[in-house]
């Protein structure tokens, strides 16, 4: 599925049905810069995960829902919960979030 850039409320999250990557960062970020193309090559391989990107800042409401206190910072979900959380992940901890999403793992 292509990347939706939103900016969901955290109840529409909750509802939500399938497997959904939340991105968290800022278009100006290094780190969310330097991770695009390697998410974009993991995505790639899963075309049923749902991908937002949210534009994260201080005082945004969904990030502090989540936590979020670094960029990037993912969160896998499986129909609204939370399956892993990670912030500035590497390739290969894309790759055990995307592997525990779609086995419906929980970590």
């Amino acid at each position: 599925m292509p990347m939706e850039t939103i900016e969901p409320t955290r109840e529409e999250i909750d509802q939500t049905s399938g497997p959904v990557l939340l991105e968290f960062g800022a278009s100006w970020c290094s780190h969310c810069r330097a991770l695009e193309p390697q998410l974009a090559e993991v995505l790639a391989s899963y075309p049923d995960v749902r991908h937002l990107k949210v534009e994260d800042a201080s005082g945004k409401r969904l990030g502090r829902s989540f936590g979020v206190t670094l960029w990037p910072t993912l969160v896998f979900l499986q129909d609204g919960r939370i399956v892993k959380k990670m912030a500035r992940p590497d390739r290969s901890e894309i790759m055990q979030g995307m592997k525990a999403l779609t086995a419906g793992e929980t970590g």
